[in-house]
């Protein structure tokens, strides 16, 4: 089983409008309403794959049973931790070129006890995990060593321990052996302290990390693909994709397809890149099924430290 823990969830309504203009009325092409939140993301496609999973996550108000009400459709079984400020709600805006504007709600103050009560429920569920995933952003009122704090309690349980946050959070969770880390291309330079030209600085950072103890590094690269540095090699994946339509949870889908295919290797990253072509190609925060899942169309090879950077939305 996989566990995916989100400790600031939302609500994800997607607005598709022909182009955005600062200031002006716009009239929506059309508009959807998703479960969201990063951990709550990679529980939704590999639901979708039916691999066993399991999505914990802090819920609060009429928009956290909401959020509950739109995953059981898509069978991810949840762990409501409750909290008394309510689920945040998040906007992304969508142009007809794929361009995606997002407009994310901080989340709510979660007291010490809703932490500690948090931090309880992963740990009573760590010991049946094969991998927990923990992800995304920390509301107020988490410590910034929240995703490292988990990460150590699921490694003393015995699971294997992704993370994809960003910033502080993820530089702390680091720290904390995960065995996999999933950081985007602007969340490595963070990371780094400095800008990232090429794949050889990418290569450079994710073994910097892999030396202070993490296991594995897999980097999102938006059109260029993903790579990944482990103790096994490392790899560069591409794939040509022919119509994006929302950029949201790309790379949620891309942890997910590379969790569900193993979590390690060349195979495996190329299930990965797969699943964040596949996603997208799909409207709002949709998660991939298999059948819109294509690992032939991807290439997977050797790592040219020498490709720019340069224009990566990553």
């Amino acid at each position: 089983m996989i566990v995916t823990v989100t400790p600031n969830p939302s609500l994800d309504r997607t607005v598709q409008v022909d182009r955005l203009r600062p200031g002006a009325v716009h009239r929506a092409v059309r508009t959807r309403l998703d479960p969201g939140g990063k951990g709550v993301n990679v529980a939704r496609a590999l639901a979708a794959a039916d691999v066993p999973t399991l999505a914990v996550l802090p819920s609060g108000g009429a928009d956290g049973a909401r959020l509950a009400e739109l995953l059981a459709p898509e069978a991810v079984p949840v762990v409501e931790v409750p909290v008394q400020a309510p689920t945040r709600s998040n906007i992304a805006v969508v142009e007809s070129d794929g361009t995606t504007s997002k407009f994310n709600e901080p989340g709510p103050e979660l007291t010490a006890a809703e932490v500690a009560a948090l931090e309880r429920a992963v740990a009573e569920l760590a010991g049946r995990a094969e991998w927990l995933v923990t992800c995304g952003s920390l509301p107020a009122g988490c410590p910034d060593d929240l995703h490292a704090r988990i990460a150590a309690a699921a490694r003393r349980a015995g699971a294997k321990v992704a993370v994809d946050s960003s910033g502080q959070p993820l530089e702390l969770a680091c720290k904390a052996g995960p065995d996999l880390v999933k950081p985007n291309l602007a969340e490595l330079a963070e990371l780094a302290g400095t800008p990232l030209r090429d794949l050889g600085d990418v290569l450079d950072v994710a073994d910097r990390l892999r030396a202070g103890g993490v296991g594995a590094v897999l980097v999102s690269l938006g059109q260029l693909g993903a790579v990944l540095v482990a103790e096994s090699g490392t790899w560069h994946a591409t794939s040509e994709v022919s119509a994006v339509l929302s950029t949201v949870g790309a790379g949620d889908a891309m942890l997910a397809g590379f969790l569900r295919a193993g979590g390690s290797g060349p195979d495996a990253l190329r299930v990965a890149v797969a699943y964040g072509g596949a996603a997208v190609g799909l409207a709002g925060s949709r998660m991939p099924a298999p059948d819109d899942v294509h690992p032939q169309r991807v290439r997977v090879g050797a790592v040219d430290n020498s490709v720019s950077l340069s224009g990566v939305a990553a």
